[in-house]
């Protein structure tokens, strides 16, 4: 097949992702689950023809990725889908993932996100972070808050993404959105270009380093909204991930600062529904004064206890959430059981 046709193969299935690796058939991924497509294994002739053809289509130099052996870029094909393409060299032949991303925004409803979440883009300002292992929806939620902020307030985005998967039009607020590698250098030195562009919001793909998250906190506690990612599970885990970023003998300071700029912590994971459909399961840990003080004094792990206990205002554990999913039928005990925190008190919870 052509790398064309696979592509528009792929969008008709409705895959979020193609596998083009050498030695396996090729493969979508449909509904969280990998279909082989065709009878024929592809050889590395075949996996190079097919990459090469996606790099033409999505007019983007070959040069860096057979250097490197890495390359990472997104593209459109008209009336079609967006892709988003990984590029790497396994047992020295070329392979590709490559994410199916709709040319139209999600709809928050339909994916089941909450409306608490998506309101935490009218905090004026702050640090909110949504976290989760890879292929978690985290950049579907991030898009859904920034299209939110679109249509109700009269501001500057600026994205920093690599790459960029959607692509928002300008409503209510100018969105500026910009790609690494492509626009820029790096996260770094975008954000801190960022800070001179009059954003009222900043949207960080990821937060890869203690430089990055140091430029971030600064920013939030300036008068910036700054909304990125980290791959953990659970407030807690995100909040030490940050702080063990840094030096020991800066540690003091930045749980200090953190107390101060961190607004939300949003954690999800993507679950099989048993009607075959993927459901995300939340944790929303809200920064209130009592959690505020057990970050500043560093007392991380009573947090998941004020997080239970902070129902009233919004706030929701993982186990809760599995919890209601399973009480609701949308989702098996097993399941439940295996995604949870906490494996033998969902059992009891759930008497299984």
């Amino acid at each position: 097949m052509q790398a064309e046709q696979i592509l528009k193969a792929a969008a008709e299935k409705q895959a979020s992702d193609i596998f083009i690796v050498a030695g396996v058939e090729l493969s979508f991924k449909i509904k969280n689950q990998i279909q082989r497509m065709g009878e024929e294994r592809m050889m590395p002739e075949d996996t190079e023809r097919i990459i090469l053809e996606i790099y033409s289509l999505g007019q983007r130099d070959p040069a860096r990725m057979l250097k490197t052996g890495d390359d990472d870029f997104s593209f459109s094909l008209v009336g079609v889908s967006r892709f988003r393409v990984s590029v790497y060299r396994q047992r020295g032949s070329l392979a590709a993932v490559v994410r199916v991303i709709a040319f139209q925004l999600p709809d928050p409803k339909e994916l089941g996100i909450p409306d608490i979440v998506l309101e935490l883009g009218k905090r004026p300002k702050g640090l909110v972070l949504v976290t989760g292992p890879a292929g978690s929806g985290k950049s579907t939620t991030l898009a859904c808050i920034i299209d939110a902020i679109n249509h109700s307030r009269v501001c500057h985005v600026v994205t920093l993404e690599d790459p960029i998967e959607f692509l928002h039009r300008h409503d209510k607020s100018i969105i500026s959105q910009r790609e690494i590698d492509t626009d820029t250098e790096s996260y770094q030195v975008a954000l801190r270009a960022a800070l001179r562009q009059a954003p009222d919001v900043i949207l960080l793909g990821e937060m890869r380093d203690y430089e990055t998250i140091s430029v971030a906190m600064t920013a939030a506690e300036t008068g910036h909204l700054v909304i990125s990612t980290l791959h953990t599970m659970g407030a807690v885990n995100t909040i030490d991930r940050i702080i063990d970023a840094f030096p020991p003998n800066q540690q003091g300071q930045i749980r200090v600062q953190l107390s101060t700029a961190l607004q939300a912590v949003v954690s999800q994971q993507l679950l099989m529904t048993k009607s075959g459909k993927v459901a995300p399961a939340f944790e929303i840990m809200l920064c209130n004064p009592a959690i505020r003080n057990m970050i500043r004094e560093a007392k991380t792990h009573q947090i998941d206890t004020a997080i239970f206990s902070s129902a009233a205002e919004g706030m929701v554990g993982m186990d809760a959430s599995l919890l209601k999913m399973c009480n609701e039928g949308i989702i098996t005990p097993e399941d439940a059981v295996m995604h949870s925190a906490s494996a033998e008190l969902m059992r009891k919870k759930l008497r299984v």
